[in-house]
């Protein structure tokens, strides 16, 4: 199995490095990431494949963000967000009122979102470089 190497306490997110909504919400997440919890790799990058299929993950038939906690677990759709939420200062309290929402309804609007992302927002012709502060925070 590949090993990723990322710091102790540290999560993962895989996200669709073409899509200007996840390329959005990334620079979202990372503005507000005031514990740096987060490290990020695209799904279409070497270590987002590898990191998927070592979890059976089809990125072929899911469109979605994937949160990995190392050694605990990963999550994918409205999971992954609101997860994400639980780390990021003022957003907390939302994640939790959000969760109680059933997850299959949750998903349901996630999906509509996630089919219509590029039409939507638009998407580019490669993944997102990060600049040279940022480049710590990406993986591979």
């Amino acid at each position: 199995m590949y090993l990723c190497k990322v710091e102790d306490g540290k999560q993962i997110i895989l996200f669709d490095g073409v899509c200007n909504l996840c390329n959005s919400f990334v620079q979202f997440i990372i503005k507000r990431d005031h514990k740096d919890v987060f490290r990020y790799a695209s799904l279409q990058s070497e270590i987002g494949k590898k990191l998927t299929t070592e979890r059976h993950i089809d990125t072929n038939t899911l469109d979605s963000i994937v949160l990995i906690a190392p050694r605990i677990a990963y999550y994918v759709k409205s999971d992954a967000a609101l997860e994400i939420g639980m780390h990021l200062k003022g957003y907390r309290t939302i994640s939790y009122v959000l969760k109680l929402i059933p997850s299959n309804l949750r998903n349901y609007i996630y999906d509509m979102v996630a089919r219509n992302r590029y039409k939507w927002y638009g998407k580019k012709d490669q993944c997102m470089i990060p600049t040279a502060e940022l480049q710590s925070k990406f993986l591979g």
